[in-house]
This record gives C-alpha cells, sequence and structure tokens, in this order.
C-alpha cells in the first residue's frame, strides 16, 4: 500500500495533459499490486493465491516502466521516483520469496 501511495504521489506531480494518460495508468498500475495480492490471499487454493502474486508481479514492473518514462519524457526528475521505485523493489522481492514458497 506505501508503494501506491508513492505512485499516486508521482502521479500529481505530472503535467495536467497527462492526467487521463499516463498519469491514470500509473495509478491503476500502483492499485492493481496490493489488490491483486488481496484478492488472491481471498482465493480458496494456493494455485489461485500464486497466480493473483504473479500478476502483482506484472503489475510491479509495468509501474516502475511507466516511473521510468516519465523521467524519460522529461516530466519528473530521478529524484521523484526515486521513493516508488525502491518501494517497488522491496515489494518485487517479497512477491518473488512468496511465490517461491508457495509454490514448494
Amino acid at each position: 500500500m506505501e508503494l501506491a501511495v508513492a505512485a499516486y504521489e508521482v502521479a500529481a506531480m505530472l503535467p495536467k495533459h497527462e492526467i487521463y494518460a499516463l498519469a491514470d495508468q500509473i495509478r491503476r498500475s500502483a492499485i492493481s499490486i496490493p489488490s491483486n495480492i488481496a484478492e488472491g490471499y481471498g482465493r480458496s487454493s494456493t494455485r489461485d493465491y500464486v497466480r493473483f502474486l504473479s500478476i502483482a508481479r506484472g503489475s510491479r514492473y509495468e509501474l516502475e516502466t511507466q516511473l521510468l518514462l516519465c523521467v524519460k519524457l522529461g516530466y519528473i526528475g530521478q529524484q521523484d521516483i526515486s521513493t516508488a521505485v525502491q518501494l517497488g523493489t522491496e515489494v518485487g522481492k517479497m512477491l518473488n520469496r512468496m511465490i517461491s514458497r508457495l509454490e514448494e
């Protein structure tokens, strides 16, 4: 959830003309991560849980790509995304560990 908050903060920095494009995609990716973790946890099988964790992991990569694109487009600086990228890396590691353990 902290990652989603950090991503929302980045999205708020983007130019107005990106509010319905890149900013919206950032918000959607960010929301998808904890939402898929929660939905998977609420499912009745480990197999479903792993599938939703994998979707969350994909959304994490999608979010990171969008954040890096914001920098490459010159909308914000690298320092503006550093917290979100760092949190994303931590979330990615946690998701990888959870998926690995559940698949054992």
